[in-house]
């Protein structure tokens, strides 16, 4: 059975109102209603880049203990964090895992290596 979530750790994390850091999360594959739906949002219709806040709103299934992930939580993650989680979303979505392919730089062979959430 192929896994659907995936677990990440925010190279930088989320800082709450109470000055709590939440890093640790999962992301779960994105279905195609993930990506269309979105296109209808106002926000996204005046400013196209916050397409990528709408769409990690919605694939974030856990950060820390906080309850809800929603839109205005992933506009207060720091940049750094925002960025691992836009490649984070490519990768398991284009793949399927988390895996990336990797050439040896002496013998020139290729082979996937898992990765290592930021922090581990």
């Amino acid at each position: 059975m192929q896994p659907t979530e995936f677990p990440f750790i925010l190279p930088q994390g989320y800082v709450d109102t109470e000055g709590n850091v939440h890093r640790e999360g999962a992301m779960r594959l994105a279905t195609a209603y993930d990506e269309i739906a979105p296109i209808r949002d106002p926000r996204v219709q005046a400013n196209p880049a916050y397409l990528a806040i709408i769409l990690l709103s919605r694939v974030i299934v856990r950060l820390g203990t906080v309850e809800h992930i929603n839109p205005k939580l992933i506009e207060n993650l720091f940049s750094a964090d925002l960025v691992y989680l836009q490649d984070f979303y490519q990768r398991i979505n284009q793949n399927g895992h988390s895996r990336l392919l990797v050439t040896c730089p002496h013998c020139q062979g290729e082979f996937e290596v898992e990765t290592v959430p930021v922090g581990e």
